[in-house]
């Protein structure tokens, strides 16, 4: 009875078990089978990304290969972010260390730019906009805090620095993950991170864009959805720049706007105008007539006549700091009238 009973289970459990599909006592409700609705982020959908950012995310089947121009590439291609060489001019370490208003005002805008510019490049492509930025704080023909260069002419109607400041993007709540992500790179960037590849450049545009002052400006190199410059001439010299954060952060946010504002020349905003003020200003300063300045060439006062006491001026009053008594002229000995000049010339 034994043996027929373990028959009778194989007979039932070996077909049961060979054709498992039309099992349906063991479901559970509609698992394995429900459709999940996978929807695109808006910078994942091409014509929903803000300005200044790029579809990296697209597959190479949305897409036709490198749409975008000159050294972008899908994350589907495998291929690393191009930069081209620059003229080996590297900015310094800039760091903001100053009060908590000071540096939470200053994470905040240089968070924005980065986010607004470039939430959807990779690392690369947020580091150099953050360097930008940083460049143009260094640059004496920009306003000296983050804060302020992110906004700079947010109150016109046109001439903002930044797009996203007075085109609406701002009224997009921003997507958490992508600030947390933009947010890190501020923070290096003002922990005194310094991003070589785009050098001194103080200015960028899309590839998909050409601006009136691209063939003008020093082209560095195309990181991302950006090409960078840097100002020619004397505007983007090393020495222009001073990679010291003084403090003094506005309010973190785009200023209201003025008719007051429109009525001012651009020439304050226009890079070819700054270029050519310095060097215009270079060339004349030399006569002591001009000196360049951010909104172009101002006039140098001639210093004042000095006061001297009236016990100086008895005395003898400016006669006594004339240079007409150093010692070329008297007092030397014979031995050391030829000291510092060649006993023969090299080569002779």
């Amino acid at each position: 009875m034994g043996r027929r009973a373990a028959l009778a289970l194989v007979a039932v459990a070996v077909p049961a078990f060979a054709a498992p599909g039309d099992w349906t006592d063991f479901e559970i409700g509609n698992a394995g089978h429900a459709q999940v609705d996978t929807r695109p982020m808006p910078f994942e959908t091409p014509g929903g990304s803000f300005p200044g950012s790029a579809f990296y995310y697209l597959t190479e089947e949305q897409i036709a290969p490198h749409p975008l121009g000159e050294g972008i590439h899908s994350d589907a291609d495998g291929a690393p972010l191009q930069a081209n060489a620059n003229d080996g001019a590297i900015a310094r370490s800039m760091t903001v260390d100053n009060s908590g208003v000071d540096r939470t005002r200053a994470l905040q805008c240089l968070t924005a730019a980065i986010y607004y510019e470039a939430a959807s490049e990779a690392d690369a492509g947020q580091r150099a906009v953050a360097q930008v930025v940083l460049n143009r704080v260094a640059h004496p023909a920009y306003p000296k805090t983050v804060c302020g260069v992110v906004y700079q002419g947010s109150e016109r109607t046109t001439g903002c620095q930044f797009s996203f400041t007075c085109d609406g993007a701002l009224a997009r709540v921003p997507n958490r993950m992508f600030w947390l992500r933009a947010e890190n790179v501020a923070r290096a960037a003002l922990s005194g991170f310094v991003y070589a590849p785009v050098g001194l450049a103080t200015h960028y545009h899309t590839v998909q864009i050409h601006p009136y002052w691209a063939d003008s400006l020093n082209y560095l190199g195309t990181i991302g959805a950006h090409r960078f410059y840097r100002f020619g001439g004397r505007a983007g010299q090393p020495a222009t720049f001073r990679f010291a954060y003084l403090g003094g952060e506005p309010m973190a946010g785009p200023h209201a706007r003025s008719a007051a504002a429109d009525a001012r020349p651009e020439t304050l905003i226009d890079p070819l105008a700054v270029q050519r003020a310095y060097d215009a200003g270079y060339k004349t300063t030399l006569t002591g007539a001009v000196a360049p300045t951010a909104s172009g060439l101002a006039p140098v006062r001639a210093a004042p006549a000095p006061v001297y006491s009236q016990d100086l001026q008895s005395r003898g009053g400016e006669a006594l700091y004339r240079g007409d008594r150093l010692p070329e002229a008297t007092g030397i000995r014979p031995e050391y009238e030829q000291s510092g000049r060649w006993i023969t010339q090299p080569g002779t």
